[in-house]
Parts: structure tokens; C-alpha cells; sequence
């Protein structure tokens, strides 16, 4: 049987898929890799989902298979430019999209959509999904769910480290050396703002992000712009938390700070990158039990110079390298993650870890969706 596995990965940023092509015997190895930018109107669709509207329960079912039906594409795409035959593939670990997430609501939930028997039928390989909701069913935030595979590829004994990732949403994951002592929680926006804000002031630009942080590097910090974003409860509040992009999005910048349009376009982009280096600095000295000595980076906000030079102000006690310092590149984390949790689910290997989500107690995660 196949030991070689496709994970998945759209992210909070919502600018494409991610596939990468892994196995985990005798280690875990990362083959290949590819990036599909997703289509701009199944984008924006996808980002009205996360906000209530009408009828969005017919608009839910129908990008529900839209979404896998790029998926499946992507995949066949994928397997067909590596030269391998959907024989060799045991399964996808896939992790749809995510439209809503509210583990703190009254009946706690998360919502990822992506048809697992959609993207099964098309493809014809099995298919693990559906990661985060067991989690929230014992209790736990369902996010995030990187620290166990962080820490099987990157803790160090008696070496405190932080694998940091800076997608839509920024979270960290704490590696003191030993599994029963990873830490792990969303700090706060990472890209997710930047996005929004750069695609409102430059609605015709052929990018949907800040190339090289370019724009925020003309602006300065304002002050009491950045006092009224910190002044948001989620970043007081301790772990085990998570977030997502129906938390933090344009409106809620706009209800944050008062009359935003006097200030300058550009001012706010570096406020927003401030921000999430604040946020971020703040949630390591508040809540981990040491300063790291290393903090290795990874997501899209690795390749934002800004942004990384802000953190390596705010983290002048740790050393701050991308994440491809330990051979991994910052782009591909996220999805090899997914592979190895449908490998973890195929060899009923927990895939949580409670300290990280709150969770009563650890659990195999996901289901299987066959091709036959």
C-alpha cells in the first residue's frame, strides 16, 4: 500500500491552494509542491460566506462543491505535472476552506466547507477531512492544529524555540523540547488586515497584497491608531484561543478607529504591520513560561521585509530566521501539515494536542471519505 500522501491548504488569506505530496516512513519527507491561485470570483464569494447575509445557506451549499471541484482540479493538475498515478496516493488530507469559526459561541462551532465527497468522487483517492470539529467537540478551539506536527519536525532538545506562522491570522507554537509541554494559540491578525486594507486602497492593482511591503514601508506607526487596535479584548485574552477573518476584517478596523479616513492610506498599512508585531511579541513575553532563543518564521508574511524587521525589533531577545533555515519552505508548512494529519487519522495517531486547544483529551481527528 501507498505511503505517500497530498495535504491540502487554503488559508484565512484565501489566495490559493497549496498542495504539497509527503511521506512519514521512515521520516517525514516533502516530495513536491505546488501553489493554485484561486479563481478572484470563487475568492470573493468565499469572503462574503464569512460575513452574514441573505440566502447564504443555498450560497454555502453551492460553494461547498464549487470549492472542492477546484480542489479536485488542482489535484489531477498537480499529480499529472509530478508524473505520478492517483494509485500512489493513499489519501488527501484536505482542509477546506474556512467560513466561519467560533469556538467561544454559546454551541462553540467552526465551519470548513471543500466536499470531501466531492473532492473523493472527482479524484478517485480517499480523502481525510473534517480535522477541527472532533476537537471542538471535546471541548477545545479546533485551532490550531500545526503545534503536533511542529513539533515532530522541528523541537530541539534543550533548545526553546517558536515556529511562528504569519498567514491570514498569525499563531505560534511554543517547542521547549518535550511533546507534553508545546504550547500553541493564535496571537492576532497577521496578513488577513494588510490584505484587506491594501486591496481597498488599490482596487484595480494586478496583486491582492503588498508586494514586499512596499506600501507600509512609505507610511509611519500612528500612535493612537495602533492604542485603539490594541485596545481589542482577543489580545488579553489567554490561551487556548483562536481567530479567523470573521473576526478580524475590514469592518472590524473601521469600527476600531474612529474617523480612519484622516489618516493617511499608507500610515495605516504600517500601523496594521505594527500591529501584528506587537500582538505577536506581546503573547510570547505574557503567556509562554521563557523568551525563546529562536523564533523560525513561516506563511506569506515571511516575505514581507517590513514585517519581519518589525518583528526582529519587538524580538530583539530571540533570533528570527524563516522557517526554510530547517528545510522547510514558509509556503508549504501549512499544507505538508495536513498530510501528515490524514497519515495520523490513517494510522490512528492522535492529532491534537490539549494543552494547544483546550480539549478534554487528545483524539484521532477527521473522517474518511472513500473514492469507491
Amino acid at each position: 500500500m501507498s505511503a505517500r500522501y497530498l495535504g491540502l491548504m487554503s488559508g484565512t488569506s484565501m489566495d490559493g491552494l497549496d498542495i504539497v505530496l509527503a511521506d512519514f516512513v521512515p521520516r517525514p519527507q516533502l516530495h513536491a509542491h505546488h501553489h493554485f491561485p484561486l479563481p478572484a470570483r470563487l475568492a470573493d464569494q468565499l469572503d462574503a460566506l464569512t460575513r452574514s447575509q441573505a440566502n447564504e445557506m443555498h450560497l454555502a451549499a453551492q460553494l461547498d462543491r464549487q470549492f472542492a471541484e477546484f480542489c479536485a482540479d488542482c489535484v489531477l493538475t498537480f499529480l499529472a505535472q509530478q508524473n505520478i498515478s492517483i494509485e500512489a496516493i493513499r489519501a488527501i488530507g484536505s482542509h477546506g476552506q474556512t467560513i466561519r469559526h467560533a469556538p467561544a459561541a454559546a454551541t462553540p462551532y467552526t465551519v470548513q466547507i471543500g466536499d470531501p465527497n466531492t473532492l473523493a468522487a472527482l479524484t478517485g483517492i480517499d480523502v481525510v477531512a473534517d480535522f477541527r470539529r472532533k476537537d471542538v467537540a471535546l471541548g477545545g478551539q479546533g485551532a490550531p492544529l500545526v503545534p503536533a506536527v511542529h513539533h515532530a519536525l522541528f523541537a530541539e532538545p534543550n533548545t526553546a524555540r517558536v515556529v511562528l506562522n504569519l498567514g491570514g491570522i498569525a499563531n505560534l507554537t511554543w517547542l521547549p523540547g518535550q511533546a507534553s509541554d508545546v504550547l500553541g494559540f493564535d496571537t492576532g491578525p497577521a496578513n488577513t488586515l494588510l490584505d484587506f486594507w491594501w486591496q481597498a486602497q488599490h482596487p484595480n492593482a494586478s496583486k491582492t497584497y503588498d508586494v514586499d511591503g512596499a506600501f507600509a514601508q512609505q507610511g509611519t506607526v500612528q500612535a493612537e491608531v495602533l492604542e485603539q487596535l490594541l485596545a481589542d479584548p482577543f489580545f488579553l485574552q489567554p490561551p487556548p484561543k483562536s481567530s479567523g477573518r470573521d473576526y478580524f476584517h475590514l469592518g472590524w478596523l473601521q469600527q476600531q478607529v474612529a474617523q480612519l479616513d484622516r489618516y493617511a492610506p499608507a500610515d495605516i498599512q504600517r500601523t496594521l504591520v505594527e500591529l501584528t508585531a506587537i500582538t505577536v511579541a506581546k503573547a510570547m513575553s505574557t503567556w509562554l513560561p521563557a523568551r525563546p532563543q529562536q523564533v523560525f518564521v513561516a506563511g506569506g508574511g515571511t516575505f514581507n521585509p517590513v514585517l519581519m524587521e518589525a518583528l526582529r525589533q519587538h524580538l530583539a531577545d530571540s533570533q528570527v530566521h524563516s522557517i526554510a533555515e530547517l528545510g522547510m519552505h514558509p509556503q508549504h508548512l501549512e499544507a505538508f501539515a495536513f498530510a501528515w494529519l490524514a497519515h495520523a487519522y490513517m494510522e490512528k495517531i492522535p492529532g491534537n494536542l490539549p494543552a494547544v486547544t483546550g480539549a478534554r483529551r487528545s483524539a484521532v481527528l477527521g473522517g474518511l471519505y472513500s473514492a469507491n
